[in-house]
């Protein structure tokens, strides 16, 4: 069952995503064609609105095809008025980027929703002390309880990490411990961690690890908005971030997951629940919308690359360039599908 809703999470972010061409399109006076869940073969459609709207037997990704606009025959064109040839290079700009934007619409929307169920998130709640570490130096112990730092209320352990990676020289903790209030100081150390990206990196540390408790966040509507608006950003950013150490080589090609570790990954967020879900439905939406945004001649940041060029050279790109192009795009497209598959298998099997 849960295989099943993540094939469902999966399929209406792809529906957002390409709803958001849809409608860019329609109101550019744009004739759209087909609007497609899938590739393949059809498994069922309808007509309305003068589209063919299907679902195709392969789910993995969507698209709407647009008159005048055809990534596996670039020639073919059309001149028609409603015609996605004919608009401005701006025009098409608005409809490439519409898709990106409706998956950071939709995170932010989901968020906005986990917000209003009362998030969980790590209390300040100290777990293990590591030995000779400047917290045990300082007397810490494990269940004791931050409260503030230099005078600085602490309600979440990422407030409190924040503060002591950013330390400048020593900090006064304020800690509760059974139900006594008792005050420390210490100085925070430089040391060797990995980050996320599982890169060796230096972070100013005292030697504490979370004890695992949680407490739920009560929001009022302002404090919901800017939470929403939070996450979406910290995910656009982290996404960035890693596509960016992935082409450096800062991140081995290894770490590359394709459509079975998305399945996989939020098939356990649905045995996890609800809130799961839409957590990771939220972070694969703005996957999407960045990964969508690459300049590879198939995706939508290749076209936009195409059209910023007419704008400044004031000149399309020749059919033969973009014939080429949109080839090497597909080649490298399937290759990284290839390999984050490759990925996936190799971690199943492993």
């Amino acid at each position: 069952m849960s295989w099943l809703v993540s094939l469902l999470v999966l399929s209406a972010l792809i529906f957002f995503h390409e709803l958001g061409h849809y409608m860019a399109a329609r109101l550019m006076g744009v004739y759209v064609e087909v609007f497609s869940i899938g590739f393949g073969k059809k498994i069922a459609s309808f007509y309305a609105w003068g589209t063919e709207w299907k679902i195709a037997m392969i789910p993995l990704g969507g698209y709407v095809k647009m008159k005048g606009q055809d990534d596996s025959d670039p020639s073919n064109i059309s001149l028609d008025s409603d015609s996605y040839n004919v608009k401005t290079p701006l025009q098409r700009i608005f409809i490439l980027l519409a898709g990106p934007f409706a998956n950071f619409a939709l995170a932010f929307v989901l968020y906005f929703f986990i917000a209003l169920g009362g998030p969980n998130i790590l209390s300040p709640v100290i777990g293990n002390v590591v030995k000779d570490s400047p917290a045990f130096v300082a007397g810490l112990e494990s269940n004791d309880t931050v409260r503030s730092i230099d005078g600085v209320a602490i309600t979440t352990w990422e407030e409190m990490a924040d503060i002591i990676a950013n330390a400048t020289g020593s900090l006064n903790l304020e800690i509760q411990r059974a139900g006594f209030i008792e005050y420390k100081t210490l100085t925070p150390k430089s040391t060797q961690t990995t980050n996320m990206f599982n890169e060796v990196v230096e972070r100013k540390m005292i030697g504490i690890g979370s004890a695992g408790v949680t407490h739920t966040l009560e929001l009022g509507i302002i404090e919901t908005l800017s939470y929403a608006t939070n996450q979406t950003i910290f995910a656009s950013t982290l996404i960035f971030t890693g596509v960016q150490k992935l082409i450096m080589g800062d991140v081995p090609a290894k770490e590359l997951g394709g459509v079975i570790s998305i399945v996989k990954l939020t098939s356990d967020a649905t045995a996890a629940g609800w809130m799961s879900v839409l957590f990771f439905a939220a972070l694969i939406s703005v996957n999407l919308g960045v990964l969508n945004l690459l300049p590879i001649p198939a995706l939508d940041g290749g076209h936009i690359m195409f059209n910023l060029y007419e704008m400044i050279a004031r000149r399309a790109p020749s059919e033969a360039v973009l014939v080429k192009l949109t080839i090497a795009g597909w080649v490298a497209l399937f290759s990284l599908m290839g390999l984050g598959l490759y990925n996936d298998i190799t971690r199943l099997v492993g």
